[in-house]
């Protein structure tokens, strides 16, 4: 039989979905062992091109049709090969690197798999370029002969950016730059940019803000117009406001956060109740409120999607007006708030939770030092009110009834220490210190926890369109080779079936704590774990060991969260029966699954 590639899928396709076996092709097409290598070559060149299927056991099955393309992100690694996320979900797709010589780290891709490895791990190639994520190229300029290139900051930028001698801007050798793609790497050929800033010499401080910011491509200024809708945002709240609102300025409410934080977006209130319950409340500021879906402060917030912090400085989500203003909950001023009231139970569990728009007066602004200070007993460091002492030690009750009840359940808490950086009056890097995490910095995440989980159940239990923050299951590849490896150690990990509950991971920390391997154990294990996102379905947090989980309590600085209060109040403003002659403020529609998957993909990659 006369072999071409016609011939090959022909005779593939004529197994009718079973693969065909290598040697088998080759006694179909007369093939003795002389010719068997550059029948392999040939055969591989099916493969590469993504026409055939190379499965386990060097099987063979023809490529399925466009239909079974995947789209999906590329994530580029700095020795050159690569995977792709796809947008529908599951597990990764290996790209080797000889299939990525014409594409860059964050494209948006179309994939067809190529073959499928043992563990089941797909392998593919990238067969599309639907978009080009790399714009700009921040990195290092260097002078050619006659041409100069930018080697990337970013290690999986892994190609230079080729600087014509006509586009360098005047760039010096060893300045860090901002080069501006012109031309994409193609069949063989560079990329190419020119030269768009120059940014200074990379040891400069503010430079290296600089470089991080311009890096990311953080908006680091508002435009015209969102700053002009910022600055018509009124500056107190009105009696207008207050229409609809649970009005909770009586209670003893308070926000407790860092010394340096400047907005607040989080306040709590806690209070004794019958049979050893304890009420808390939750009370958000209530972004939504002020930024409304499609306007110009709203389109700008979802661009940026997150507020970054850099040691000397902040770049906001939202403009100041509203971060450190009208919705930052400062002390002695009304604020327009979300509420999640939830009753506890003496063993921590939840016996009722409500959720409502509210207004609230902070009685102090107090910090994770002072809190701190006052729950160890040292008074002298302590400026807290003697009223507000007592609720504070009622929080610490609490916090402990809920870390136990996370711990009962398996929740996994890595202790790993994080950096706090000293600078001095030039913003020089003075000191890396280790950041104290205390009963204070405890008590809060528990609390916002408690929070998030609640509206998540919430809404999960009514089965509506939401945004998840969830976190799958370990890979079964890593977990296994790190179970090998900590058996080395004298640990033991017990798999079952290849998976693992993380409970069994709350054990193991629990084995090596104060043991010199602690620290490497739990950062081997964070490596395992897969990176939490958001989704439009609800795939549970495996982290947290939490069925239902989202991000509700920090509107003013992660877009998500916003997203999440627009939902809770079109479902509560739904739920409000009329009366008194009140009527709902009219309700935006609640976008469907599709939309929000596609905000939550967008949320995950910034």
């Amino acid at each position: 039989m006369k072999i071409s590639k016609e011939a090959i899928l022909r005779a593939v396709r004529s197994q009718r979905g079973e693969p065909l076996p290598f040697r088998e092709l080759m006694q179909l097409f007369g093939v003795d062992k002389g010719r068997r290598a550059r029948f392999k070559d040939f055969i591989d060149g099916l493969v590469d091109s993504g026409e055939l299927v190379r499965l386990k056991g060097n099987l063979l099955t023809a490529a399925a049709g466009a239909s079974d393309v995947i789209a999906g992100r590329l994530v580029t690694h700095r020795d050159g090969y690569g995977f792709v996320t796809p947008e529908e979900g599951g597990e990764d797709i290996f790209i080797p690197a000889r299939f990525l010589r014409d594409n860059l780290h964050g494209d948006r891709v179309e994939v067809r798999i190529t073959a499928v490895k043992k563990e089941g791990r797909r392998e593919g190639r990238i067969v599309r370029t639907l978009e080009r994520a790399v714009k700009k190229v921040v990195g290092r300029y260097e002078e050619g002969r006659g041409f100069g290139r930018v080697i990337a900051d970013n290690q999986r930028i892994t190609r230079d950016i080729i600087i014509p001698s006509a586009a360098t801007g005047g760039a010096r050798s060893g300045q860090t730059v901002v080069a501006a793609v012109t031309s994409y790497p193609l069949e063989g050929r560079p990329a190419e940019g020119k030269v768009a800033e120059v940014l200074g010499w990379p040891d400069d401080p503010a430079v290296e803000a600089l470089t991080v910011i311009r890096k990311y491509d953080l908006p680091d200024r508002f435009p015209a117009d969102v700053a002009a809708a910022a600055r018509n945002v009124p500056a107190a709240v009105g009696p207008a406001d207050l229409a609809g609102r649970t009005d909770l300025r009586g209670l003893r409410i308070v926000t407790i956060d860092g010394e340096t934080a400047r907005d607040f977006d989080d306040a709590v209130a806690v209070q004794r109740e019958e049979g050893g319950r304890i009420r808390l409340w939750v009370s958000i500021a209530d972004v939504a409120h002020y930024v409304h879906e499609g306007a110009p402060v709203d389109v700008e917030a979802l661009k940026r999607g997150t507020s970054v912090y850099f040691p000397d400085r902040c770049i906001p989500m939202l403009p100041e007006e509203l971060s450190n203003g009208i919705c930052s909950l400062n002390p002695d001023v009304d604020r327009l708030t979300m509420t999640a009231e939830i009753l506890f139970d003496k063993g921590g569990a939840v016996v009722r939770s409500d959720f409502y728009p509210s207004v609230i007066h902070s009685a102090a602004r107090l910090t994770y030092t002072a809190v701190a200070a006052e729950l160890a007993g040292d008074n002298a460091a302590s400026p807290v009110e003697p009223e507000l002492a007592v609720d504070l030690r009622l929080m610490e009750e609490l916090a402990l009834r809920l870390m136990a009840r996370r711990r009962e359940r398996g929740s996994i808490d890595f202790d790993l220490p994080e950096p706090e950086i000293v600078l001095d009056m030039q913003g020089a890097t003075l000191a890396i210190v280790r950041s104290e995490r205390t009963i204070a910095h405890r008590l809060i995440e528990e609390f916002m926890l408690a929070a998030n989980e609640a509206v998540a159940r919430f809404i999960d239990e009514r089965h509506l369109p939401f945004l998840y923050r969830v976190h799958e299951h370990p890979d079964t590849a890593k977990l296994q080779d790190f179970a090998e490896f900590v058996k080395t150690l004298g640990h033991e990990l017990r798999l079952e079936e290849g998976k693992v509950e993380p409970g069994e991971f709350q054990r193991l920390l629990a084995s090596v704590e104060g043991k010199p391997e602690e620290r490497l154990v739990n950062q081997l294990l964070l490596r395992c774990m897969k990176q939490a996102r958001y989704a439009a379905e609800n795939l549970g947090h495996f982290g947290l060991a939490s069925a239902s989980y989202t991000h509700f309590t920090s509107p003013i600085r992660r877009y998500p969260d916003l997203v999440v209060h627009r939902l809770l109040k079109s479902r509560l403003a739904r739920d409000v029966k009329p009366a008194g002659g009140f009527k709902p403020p009219s309700v935006a529609p609640v976008p469907d699954r599709a939309a929000l998957q596609k905000m939550a993909a967008e949320s995950s990659f910034s």
